[in-house]
């Protein structure tokens, strides 16, 4: 029987080296000077230390023990979690003029990183960063922790990294070489430039308006304004990098007093700016309370630890943006026209600070909507110019009743004086008005209509068709793996073949006079009037048909798409909603992805 133990233990032994190679296996990246900038996602495996006490042998020993998973669909955010998480990829470097690769942690609040690259003749390089050391020991003065990683050209290196922090465990790994580096950092640094440049001369234009129009609803939203820039500093690292580079105490500190401030002036500003005091006492005292939850929690968050306060107010952000959201649909239902206005340019800017949000505690993935979509705030200028505007109107108009008042010897000339001012500020708020609008029915990537046009449009579309005893069909169309094409050929591409997707199901749909508009990320949505379920099914698998046909070609790369495609027959007869008729369709899609892609389901029995 001992024996048999020890062939038992060989075995055993045997099976978890195995399965460390094949680990390390997949876990190669080939590294090529036509390839500059590479996103590790795809080859990274991850160990969580929930103890924190691993060091490098003991997660060598993991590694080679088969306990490195890879990411979960290669998404490398967590939550909030405790302990350490040790991620390994292995580098084979093939590009000979290329012998020096930056590594680049695309989140900038990660407390301690530890870098070890491990070579073949058993030398281990080890490097230090995150924001618990100052900025200045960075290889690269950067806004995200950086390392320069030295990789012999042929020689496989294995690289480990250690991340623990009280943050958001966000740990997305990308190389570049430097050449590509200083690319990509000119770039993001002049975006960067650009929106807080918009950011500072919204900042003066309305603090010109307060100071003329004196209206406190100006103020606050200049508190609002400074206390958002404030934020997207300290989460971007610009914070950080320019401003306390010497203390990393005020780095952890500033995310959650920067939040708590900018809601304090986003709930200050709805207060003033809805009049909820005079139309909902009991909303306006909710939002007073929220302004002395927020003081009270940024005071304290000053002396509890990050772990702490952090999460508990981007939690918060949620609770706030929602009772914001409640606030003006119920002001609105009162009468009060511009609660319409507030809703309509607000919307975008409160979603994407609840994706931000949400991507902190790992509920939406990482990725360029959910990371930068908190920035689509700034279409809040239409608004402001609009309600500047409207000031300006009913002040040239009391003007025009009081010049008409003065003398009758100067009305004349008064009068086509202020007629004149005032047919500017109409033509100005005409204009504003008539942006605003087509702004928000169009959207800015495809060119197609909104899903907020389409739910507009589809109820008129609907009754239409039942006065001349006509079907409508509903189709919902889901470009296949689309994730898969960001996650290797980068968002730009993906959104190259939202494009060609959108132009391609365009094509198809004009003859039938369709509704179509993009429903969100890459899924759209078309109301084909006028064709019941045979023509429906054919025009759905002329989409199908489109798509897969011929592949986008972007950037030198031809790569082939798809699509599930969920449909729905209207039963015009009956008085249904828009909602439960998207239900129905999205059912139908759900059934097209769960029987293999690239096909067609309906809501009904039949199938194609």
């Amino acid at each position: 029987m001992g024996w048999l133990c020890r062939i038992g233990f060989v075995l055993i032994s045997l099976t978890a080296l195995l399965a460390g190679g094949r680990a390390r296996a997949e876990s190669t990246v080939d590294l090529r000077s036509e390839q500059p900038i590479v996103h590790l996602a795809p080859w990274t495996h991850y160990f969580h230390d929930a103890g924190a006490a691993a060091d490098l042998d003991a997660a060598r020993a993991a590694f080679n023990a088969g306990r490195f998973q890879p990411l979960p669909s290669q998404n490398p955010s967590f939550g909030f979690k405790e302990g350490a998480f040790w991620f390994h990829v292995r580098l084979a470097n093939h590009a000979v003029t290329e012998p020096r690769w930056l590594l680049v942690q695309q989140y900038a609040l990660s407390d301690k990183l530890d870098v070890f690259a491990a070579y073949a003749d058993g030398r281990v390089a080890h490097h230090i960063g995150g924001d618990a050391l100052p900025f200045n020991a960075r290889s690269i003065r950067y806004r995200h922790p950086n390392f320069m990683l030295r990789l012999p050209v042929g020689e496989p290196v294995d690289v480990f990294v250690r991340v623990e922090s009280q943050s958001s465990m966000q740990v997305p790994l990308v190389l570049y070489t430097p050449t590509a580096f200083t690319e990509m950092s000119r770039d993001a640094q002049f975006a960067m430039g650009l929106y807080y440049g918009i950011l500072t001369a919204l900042f003066f234009y309305n603090l010109v308006l307060w100071q003329m129009l004196r209206d406190s609803s100006y103020g606050w939203y200049l508190l609002h304004i400074t206390a958002f820039g404030l934020v997207l500093l300290a989460l971007n690292g610009l914070g950080y990098e320019y401003l306390w580079p010497t203390s990393p105490w005020l780095q952890d500190r500033s995310v959650p007093l920067s939040i708590c401030l900018a809601q304090i002036g986003m709930q200050q500003f709805a207060r003033s700016f809805l009049g909820l005091k005079a139309r909902w006492p009991l909303g306006d005292r909710v939002g007073l309370a929220m302004i002395l939850f927020f003081v009270a929690w940024g005071i304290a968050s000053i002396f509890l630890p990050y772990r702490v306060s952090t999460p508990l107010a981007s939690l918060a952000v949620f609770a706030s943006i929602v009772w914001i959201a409640v606030e003006a649909v119920v002001v609105t239902r009162s009468g009060y026209l511009p609660a319409r206005l507030f809703l309509a340019a607000w919307g975008m800017f409160l979603l994407g600070t609840g994706m931000f949000a949400a991507v902190a505690f790992a509920q939406l993935p990482k990725m360029f909507v959910t990371d930068y979509g908190v920035q689509i705030g700034s279409a809040m200028e239409m608004l402001l110019l609009s309600v500047a505007l409207g000031y300006r109107y009913s002040a040239l108009r009391n003007e025009n009743e009081r010049v008409v008042r003065e003398a009758k010897e100067q009305l004349e000339h008064k009068v086509e004086q202020r007629t004149s001012e005032l047919s500017n500020a109409l033509a100005q708020l005409g204009d504003a008005h008539a942006r605003l609008r087509e702004s928000s029915q169009r959207d800015g990537l495809t060119g197609l209509h909104t899903r907020m046009h389409f739910h507009e449009r589809f109820t008129p579309l609907v009754d239409q068709a039942r006065q001349h005893g006509h079907a409508v069909t509903l189709l919902m169309i889901d470009l296949d793996h689309f994730k898969q094409i960001n996650d290797e050929h980068g968002h730009l591409v993906g959104d190259e073949c939202l494009r060609w997707a959108a132009h391609a199901i365009g094509q198809v749909l004009r003859p039938h006079n369709a509704l179509l508009a993009r429903f969100g990320g890459e899924e759209f949505v078309a109301a084909l009037p006028g064709q019941g379920l045979e023509e429906g099914l054919a025009t759905a698998e002329a989409i199908r048909i489109a798509l897969a046909a011929t592949p986008c070609r972007t950037g030198g790369r031809s790569l082939p798409l798809s699509a599930s495609i969920g449909m729905h027959v209207v039963d015009v007869r009956m008085r249904c909603t828009i909602e439960s008729a998207l239900q129905q369709a999205d059912d139908a899609l759900y059934r097209a992805k769960a029987d293999g892609r690239n096909c067609i389901r309906t809501s009904s029995a039949r199938a194609a």
